[in-house]
């Protein structure tokens, strides 16, 4: 064979080898088909509302410098809700005056502006403005708490144009679920949906009226589930587009279900940053269901204050990971001070549920019937134990107060591993305090003061041991080991928590 025939010899044959694989990789190359929405939008748009409110308010009210659309009750909660602060131009937010960068902004495209009138006192004024969606075709509407808060009138506008004053029949606050009533019937009710069986990264799509835009649509995907911001319950969490005048619509998934209510944003600039959060519609509509029956909502509670147990607590207690409850205060006379439960404690169950998270608890006993007779296991000196406890009915929050004693002055320096100096407590001050053991602190340094330790803090425990006296406590300083973490029961006021402390290395003599 000659070189050239060689030549096309193997070229061939390499061509041979290559065109099957070109061929599957071909074939192999997903086709990637983007949602249509257009009919799940014409099925469950009809069941989507604008809901507006009105309050009667005083001529000092000034609504000037907004955006269409959008009211002073709408923005003063947009700033609260995500800001943590009053509307600018309002009594105590940090830059008073109607004056101001923004408020020439604010003003173009048509912007309302109320003129001055001092003959406007209790005139009814719009205060806000939401979003809601038709539970039944009776006219009983969903929306959020913080929509229809301090309303005097609630209008509900459907998609045909129709409005009704509608008639307040319930708010719980805790989870911001509302229920209204409109004298409507034949209805187009919205189909609920199952929240527990929503996955990460499915499409879902918002309806509502963001800036008082009507029926506005927009579309993502569940970013997360189960997203814990601190309030009572857990959120679904997505990127689809929500701003101020969604609160209260539907989160919809792709079977057309609601599967939320869209609730709250994060965001540093004011304005949409790719994350939102929902509340998942099975806790919305036990909150419903309550609200339709009697106009409020009954929870179990069993008085204690908690909080998180983080890795380094777990890794000091001899908890395999962390998780649970930490009891920081319990109240006395309590369904769970009649139990036992201890300041210090960490629930680990409920009736015999995992406790996964801090917030995990006040759910599972909030969904508990008062008068219910339950068992709580809890950690307590590296053993569980199971306490008996009846679930009470939840109150309104109290505060408690205790009374506020003059700190002794330093007796010594924290010359100790742990940085604190303490002394014993006056047995008439224990009493005041309900206190069986433990001694005040009288000075920081150190890993203490680095841990955020105070003058006047009572320490309760070192690790599993408790401590009933200063000379015990020094004792115990001295004889930790430097090369691990100690947790340390702090409390302070009504307060009572772990505080994990790496003892410091003695120095040389």
């Amino acid at each position: 064979m000659s070189n050239f025939s060689l030549r096309k010899f193997i070229a061939a044959a390499a061509l041979a080898v290559c065109l099957p694989f070109v061929s599957h990789t071909a074939s192999a190359a997903p086709t990637v088909n983007l949602p249509d929405f257009t009919t799940l939008v014409d099925k469950v748009g009809p069941s989507v509302v604008n809901i507006r409110t009105t309050s009667r308010v005083g001529s000092s009210s000034d609504l000037r410098g907004l955006p269409p659309g959008l009211d002073e009750g709408d923005m003063s909660e947009f700033f609260r809700r995500f800001f943590g602060i009053p509307m600018p131009g309002q009594p105590g937010s940090p830059r008073g005056g109607g004056g101001g960068g923004g408020g020439g902004d604010q003003g173009k495209g048509g912007s309302r502006s109320m003129p001055p009138d001092d003959n406007q006192d209790n005139s009814e004024q719009s205060s806000g403005v939401g979003s809601g969606f038709i539970l039944s075709t009776d006219g009983y509407v969903m929306t959020n708490a913080h929509v229809v808060d301090d309303a005097d009138t609630i209008y509900v506008t459907l998609t045909d144009k129709r409005e009704f004053k509608a008639r307040l029949v319930g708010v719980d606050e805790r989870t911001d679920v509302a229920v209204v009533k409109i004298s409507a019937s034949n209805l187009p009710a919205i189909t609920i949906g199952d929240s527990n069986k929503v996955r990460v990264g499915e499409w879902v799509l918002a309806i509502g009226s963001p800036f008082g835009l009507d029926n506005t649509v927009t579309a993502g995907i569940v970013s997360a589930k189960g997203r814990d911001t601190g309030d009572y319950l857990p959120f679904i969490q997505t990127d689809v587009a929500v701003n101020p005048g969604n609160s209260g619509g539907p989160l919809i998934n792709m079977a057309g279900e609601v599967i939320g209510i869209n609730s709250q944003i994060y965001s540093r600039t004011g304005g949409f940053m790719g994350i939102s959060f929902a509340i998942p519609i099975d806790e919305a509509m036990r909150v419903a269901d309550q609200l339709k029956t009697s106009g409020k909502v009954v929870r179990g509670r069993i008085a204690v204050a908690i909080g998180e147990v983080t890795k380094d607590v777990a890794d000091s207690l001899g908890l395999p990971k962390a998780q649970g409850a930490l009891v920081s205060s319990v109240e006395s006379g309590g369904p769970a001070d009649k139990a036992g439960v201890q300041p210090g404690d960490i629930i680990l169950k409920f009736n015999g549920q995992n406790v996964e998270t801090a917030t995990d608890l006040p759910r599972m006993v909030g969904d508990t019937k008062p008068g219910t007779k339950t068992t709580l296991t809890v950690w307590r000196k590296g053993q569980t134990r199971d306490l008996p406890v009846t679930i009470a009915e939840m109150q309104p929050d109290k505060v408690a107060k205790t009374e506020q004693k003059k700190a002794p002055q330093p007796k010594e320096r924290a010359s100790n591993s742990l940085g604190l100096a303490v002394s014993d407590i006056p047995a008439d001050q224990k009493k005041a305090l309900k206190l069986s053991s433990g001694v005040q602190v009288d000075a920081v340094e150190g890993p203490a003061a680095r841990a955020g330790f105070q003058k006047g803090d009572i320490i309760m425990r070192i690790g599993d041991t408790d401590i009933t006296s200063a000379k015990q406590f020094q004792e115990l300083a001295q004889g930790l080991d430097a090369s691990k973490m100690v947790a340390v029961l702090v409390r302070r006021g009504d307060n009572t928590q772990f505080v994990p402390l790496r003892p410091r290395v003695p120095a040389q003599k």
